[in-house]
């Protein structure tokens, strides 16, 4: 194992990303389904911020539990009620309540938990504040495709540009697909994820890109490598990196997820989390296994990489061939008339007769 460790740092190991191809695609393909049929199905658990309603925190007693408070609450005639945990504090989300509704769930939960009404804060938020919330989410979305698009078609080309937006899709639609299935509340704080995973996946795309176009750049008409090897080459030479950075970003994130949210119950952190570690974990694979295949397809259909690949097949071909026929001379038994490889002379021939 550490000798395969220290490989990987110096990149002695080649590993054909590109070659199999159709295997990150056929993954990739089966993820985004999944993904999909868990946002038909279930759908995207929308917080109070997007669609609307009231929210209740009062004090949390240590003898109360999830679905005393539920029950608390439904006493009162509200049906739609979503109870969190959020540090020391309860916190209950609620369809939208009038004016006449509101003072009552909070007298019932102060009378239920012996507490003071106003130690019960409440904040009420309209469907059309949520509509403009998620409006401008889209619209920052947009502008952050574009901006990359842009960005990317400068610095390197647009078939880069193309590729690392299809990886973008793909990260925030598993992401999203992974909300879906796991009924996690999507809030503003979740879209500050998803835009931050977007970020990464981005910069990790752009190092594997980076490499790519110094290796392939080096590339003439007598070179002996395709754009296919010279990419998955310098895929060789950034896998460490990649894993290392991934590796360093996702810890903190993990501790967030699996700790801080289960011993803190710290809700509006674990809605961030959640994006930040699958998308940090998806991005990493899809910088490798989904933008560079899809690169180097865009580039084999070019005329100029077409024709290096067929030279390169050719030499490989003729190479293969003289290796072949230098090991059926090395094969061949030694004639009747020499001895030891060595030519009879006349005077050996003469003694025989």
């Amino acid at each position: 194992m550490p000798g395969i460790i220290s490989r990987l740092y110096r990149g002695d190991i080649d590993i054909d990303f590109v070659g199999k191809r159709k295997l990150w695609y056929g993954l990739s393909a089966l993820l985004m389904a999944v993904s999909i049929l868990g946002m038909v199905v279930h759908g995207l658990n929308l917080g109070v911020e997007f669609r609307g309603g009231s929210v209740f925190e009062f004090p949390r007693a240590a003898t109360s539990s999830v679905e005393e408070v539920r029950e608390t609450i439904h006493e009162t005639g509200v049906h739609q009620t979503i109870v969190q945990q959020a540090g020391n504090n309860w916190r209950v989300t609620t369809e939208s309540l009038d004016t006449n509704e509101v003072p009552k769930v909070q007298q019932a939960v102060a009378q239920k938990y012996h507490i003071d009404v106003n130690e019960v804060s409440t904040q009420v938020i309209g469907a059309t504040w949520g509509g403009e919330v998620a409006q401008k989410a889209w619209i920052g979305l947009g502008v952050f495709m574009l901006a990359i698009m842009l960005y990317l078609s400068l610095a390197f080309e647009w078939r880069m540009a193309l590729a690392a937006i299809v990886a973008l899709v793909h990260d925030l639609v598993i992401t999203a697909g992974i909300y879906a299935w796991s009924g996690f509340e999507v809030t503003p704080a979740t879209m500050l994820g998803f835009l931050t995973i977007l970020g990464y996946s981005l910069y990790d795309a752009v190092v594997v890109f980076d490499m790519i176009k110094e290796v392939t750049g080096k590339l003439g008409t007598s070179a002996k490598m395709t754009y296919t090897q010279a990419a998955n080459n310098a895929l060789s030479h950034t896998l460490i990196r990649s894993l290392n950075t991934s590796l360093v970003a996702i810890l903190p994130v993990a501790a967030i997820l699996f700790i801080g949210t289960t011993l803190l119950g710290a809700g509006t952190l674990k809605d961030l989390s959640l994006a930040l570690f699958v998308g940090m974990v998806v991005g990493t694979y899809s910088s490798l296994c989904v933008a560079t295949p899809i690169l180097v397809t865009l580039k084999e259909r070019e005329p100029y990489w077409q024709a290096l690949a067929k030279r390169v097949a050719q030499r490989e071909a003729s190479a293969a061939k003289a290796a072949a026929a230098e090991a059926r001379a090395a094969k061949q038994p030694v004639s009747a008339g020499s001895q030891n490889g060595v030519p009879a002379t006349e005077d050996d021939k003469r003694k025989k007769r």
